[in-house]
């Protein structure tokens, strides 16, 4: 496909960032609870319990599970478009409840709802991005996926700074769960997000279905018309064909045998392997822990949500540098740049806690891995698992890495407290090092470059 071909960019840009909207709201219901946690917290009295609080930050991990191992089966029944209008539902009844509940249980309940929407728009709308775009043009957009997950996370952690009024120092759990805070500020931290969810809600029915999807199914002449929209006629029937070969002898229902088939087993396993290694490279445990990072900084409590907005901003800047890098330089590149970064920070910020170095040196390391972070390993991993899977299986196989993606954000989440006991701060992040360079020599080994070719050319070369 030529580069200089004319595309419908503000049709297609338009429908982008309809789908990431998914994006955007997976991002702001994962981060929203941190911010809420000092306050619902104490009005839910559970400040004595581990458990329960651990519950709390935890429980949308399951509907995050169970979104994803739909996804594969909702995504082929029902096309693309449906359930990501059902993950809208979700996040808005989600973001509703959340915020009007007074009791805990239906507060876990209400969680786990957003999860499920989170778990199905994070493996359907890079899909339906990945299957909607030109190939010249396709890191580029799936990584407005990313783009919108990151402002989502940003925006989460502004509003939870704007809606939170100071607390006093050594302000009493009781003063805490009596405050503005405790009774009602934790709520509009959730009932902002049903202003977007709603908008994305009522967007959704506006985009059109996947043309691959359609073909899939027979539609052809659905699909012809929505991919002349895309880049007329001439791309039409190109691409049309192209679809057309590799759904040869393809079922229109799922196909979960053809997973174990000889040449897709290897492909699944990248799709697996990378996924999981977005999450165990360790990143998240250093999202979970900022506020213990910027206390041993030396910064006050009552900064602390400013300073998480920083690392938010830092998060976005370098995501949107990824964005412009992602075409041009590739994602095998990007890949094997991230994870042979974040292995060099993590083997200093390990040692900086073994020689109990604190201060701004761990800040900046600390910075300088979500720069790296959000510069290769956070975009490019979706963009990779949009791409790589036959079009015949894309949704049953993007279901399984989601999937796999969540188990492993559990088990890294579970295991760090363990860890940490263990080996302590520092062996825990050489561990982290030690698996960014089995990471970094897997994709060098294993992963092919993508960039520039439709979906059907990649799918012929990754399954010679």
């Amino acid at each position: 496909m030529r580069n200089d071909h004319r595309f419908n960019k503000k049709f297609i840009l338009g429908i982008t960032l309809v789908s990431a909207m998914g994006g955007l709201l997976f991002g702001y219901d994962w981060v929203v609870i941190g911010g809420a946690k000092p306050f619902y917290e104490r009005f839910f009295d559970i400040t004595q319990s581990a458990n329960l609080q651990g519950w709390a930050m935890s429980s949308a991990l399951i509907g995050c599970l169970l979104g994803a191992s739909l996804s594969g089966w909702l995504s082929d029944r029902f096309g693309r478009k449906l359930p990501l209008i059902f993950a809208a539902l979700l996040f808005t009844v989600s973001a509703l409840g959340t915020g009007a509940v007074n009791h805990f249980a239906p507060f876990i309940v209400f969680r786990v709802l957003g999860g499920l929407g989170i778990g199905i728009a994070s493996a359907i709308s890079p899909m339906y991005i990945a299957e909607i775009s030109p190939a010249p043009m396709r890191g580029r957009l799936v990584a407005v996926n990313q783009l919108t997950i990151v402002i989502g996370i940003l925006a989460a952690q502004i509003i939870n700074y704007l809606i939170a009024q100071k607390v006093p120092t050594g302000a009493s759990d009781e003063f805490i769960a009596r405050s503005w805070n405790g009774q009602t500020g934790w709520r509009w931290m959730f009932w902002a997000e049903t202003v977007p969810a709603a908008a994305f809600f009522i967007l959704a029915f506006l985009i059109p279905e996947s043309p691959r999807f359609l073909a899939k199914s027979g539609r052809n002449e659905a699909s012809q018309k929505i991919l002349e929209k895309i880049g007329g006629t001439e791309y039409a029937q190109t691409v049309e064909k192209d679809i057309a070969e590799s759904l040869k002898d393809a079922s229109h229902k799922i196909d979960w045998k053809a997973l174990k088939a000889k040449k897709i087993r290897p492909i699944l396993l990248i799709g697996i392997v990378l996924a999981v290694f977005q999450q165990w490279c360790g990143i998240n445990v250093i999202f979970n822990y900022a506020e213990e990072v910027f206390t041993s900084a030396g910064y006050s409590v009552s900064d602390m949500l400013l300073n998480i907005v920083i690392t938010g901003s830092v998060n976005l800047v370098f995501t949107l540098v990824a964005m412009r890098m992602i075409d041009s330089w590739g994602r095998r590149k990007l890949m094997l740049l991230g994870s042979s970064g974040l292995a060099l920070i993590y083997l200093f910020l390990g040692g900086s806690y073994f020689w109990q170095l604190q201060g701004l040196l761990i800040l900046v390391l600390v910075v300088l891995a979500i720069a790296v972070y959000a510069l290769t390993l956070a975009p490019v991993t979706w963009v990779v698992l949009s791409e790589i899977f036959p079009n015949r299986v894309r949704g049953a196989a993007m279901a399984i890495a989601t999937t796999s993606l969540w188990i492993a954000s559990f088990i890294l989440t579970y295991t760090f407290p363990i860890l940490n006991k263990a080996l302590h701060a520092s062996g825990t992040f050489w561990l982290y090092a030690g698996i960014s360079v089995a990471g970094f020599l897997f994709i060098l080994k294993k992963l092919p470059e993508t960039k520039g070719k439709s979906l059907e050319e990649i799918e012929k070369n990754i399954l010679k």
